[in-house]
């Protein structure tokens, strides 16, 4: 049986929002061939806190500390800031097209 300092969590990782900042594209933004793939709606499971595959590098950054944290049981980020202590959302870095993501322990 494994010691419960060693169980990790799977993290269930869902996009929940695309936002598209066309004034900001336009202002400073360099035109550019390839944009964001991810859907709303789109899943992936973190296992042992791990990169999905599929998942945004870019993405994965901004999310991977909170995911790993997830997956070793932690939660209450931030002494309640969600409902669910064993989730989080967080935004991808990318000022132009951010995505919120659901992270949720499962």
């Amino acid at each position: 049986m494994q010691s419960k300092t060693n169980l990790m969590y799977d993290v269930k990782i869902t996009a929940i929002r695309k936002a598209d900042y066309k004034d900001l594209q336009g202002l400073y933004e360099n035109p550019i061939e390839h944009t964001c793939d991810v859907l709303e709606g789109q899943e992936w499971v973190s296992r042992g806190g791990e990169m999905p595959e599929g998942m945004c590098e870019s993405a994965w950054g901004s999310m991977r500390e909170f995911v790993e944290a997830l997956a070793r049981g932690e939660g209450d980020f931030y002494d309640g800031w969600m409902r669910n202590p064993y989730s989080a959302m967080i935004s991808c870095n990318d000022g132009f097209r951010p995505v919120s993501f659901l992270l949720e322990r499962v």
